[in-house]
């Protein structure tokens, strides 16, 4: 029903910028709820970053706070896709960066959830690989 793929993965230097990008197909019109994820060998699961676009007047995002003031995730309707703009980066931010959705985001709040188990579909990661 959705498809979801990510690209603009690679390798930088601490400090540096990448920009990922989460490709949507299917019956992607139906979806108002997307997230990023990462996990890094050894470490739990992530969630990063989450968007909110129910309301088409007010967008809402959740940031894990390890990412604030570094990290934006935003929504490209016109090019159907969901991206992540990471600035400032930093070694422990290396790890597989998974594109997530679902149809609305659920609960009391108008902030997503960074729960990985409210997500239904996902991507199959890029890799983002920070030296220092």
């Amino acid at each position: 029903q959705v498809q979801l793929v990510e690209s603009g993965g690679g390798s930088v230097q601490a400090g540096g910028s990448l920009r990922l990008s989460c490709a949507a197909s299917g019956h992607s019109f139906s979806i108002y709820c997307m997230a990023w994820f990462r996990q890094a060998p050894g470490r739990e699961h992530e969630g990063v970053a989450s968007l909110n676009t129910a309301d088409s007047s007010r967008y809402y995002a959740s940031y894990a706070d390890s990412v604030k003031a570094r990290f934006t995730i935003s929504r490209d309707y016109a090019r159907n896709t969901l991206n992540l703009q990471m600035n400032n980066l930093r070694p422990e931010d290396t790890a597989v960066y998974y594109c997530a959705a679902k149809a609305r985001c659920d609960g009391g709040t108008r902030y997503p959830s960074l729960a990985r188990y409210e997500y239904n579909y996902w991507g199959q990661g890029t890799q983002v690989t920070v030296s220092s």
